[in-house]
């Protein structure tokens, strides 16, 4: 008798204990839901940005010969009496791209650059890293990150590195700063 009541009260206490259990959501299946959520919103922001990216143009060209664009751009320069802005980056920066269709489709930042300076989209990127031409100019991207701006006189001598983020406004660059950052390296006649 006592083998059977002894028995029964394991038995009980232990479909107790597991409908308790039952009752309990699984915490790891709790932390699973929320890595789900929150790759989700990850992955629409990488799906939106891989978008934008697709609309943008790619003024980047691995393949182009950086030293002897640059080397020509000196030459123009000089001619033009105008400075050098190099833009450091790579098709694959969405940052990058959005500066360059900033500058290009607005047109008091288009004016200013067209009559001041000689532009230059500097490659950086798996295909091209352009090792030689950024240890001339100290491997800016290395500290600041892409896109880089280096500004060169018209001898081709390095007067000025700019980072990007101190003219970011949102999710885009701002107005007034990147003016005030071309119009502080217009060439002095």
């Amino acid at each position: 008798m006592k083998k059977l009541l002894l028995t029964a009260f394991l038995g009980l206490g232990f479909f107790a204990f597991s409908q308790e259990l039952k009752d309990k959501p699984d915490v790891r299946e709790t932390d699973k839901a929320l890595l789900v959520k929150t790759d989700h919103a990850e992955l629409d922001a990488k799906k939106k940005a891989a978008e934008e990216k697709a609309k943008l143009p790619k003024p980047y060209n691995p393949k182009a010969d950086a030293g002897k664009d640059i080397q020509n751009l000196i030459a123009k320069a000089k001619k033009e009496k105008k400075n050098i802005m190099i833009q450091a980056g790579g098709n694959w920066c969405i940052w990058c791209l959005r500066f360059n269709q900033f500058v290009q489709t607005t047109p008091e930042l288009k004016a200013i650059v067209d009559k001041n300076y000689e532009y230059y989209h500097l490659n950086y990127s798996p295909d091209n890293k352009n090792e030689k031409i950024f240890a001339e100019y100290g491997n800016p991207g290395d500290k600041f990150g892409y896109p880089v701006f280096i500004i060169l006189d018209k001898n081709g001598k390095m007067i000025h590195v700019q980072q990007s983020d101190v003219l970011e406004e949102g999710k885009g660059y701002s107005l007034q700063k990147v003016k005030d950052f071309f119009n502080q390296w217009i060439p002095k006649s």
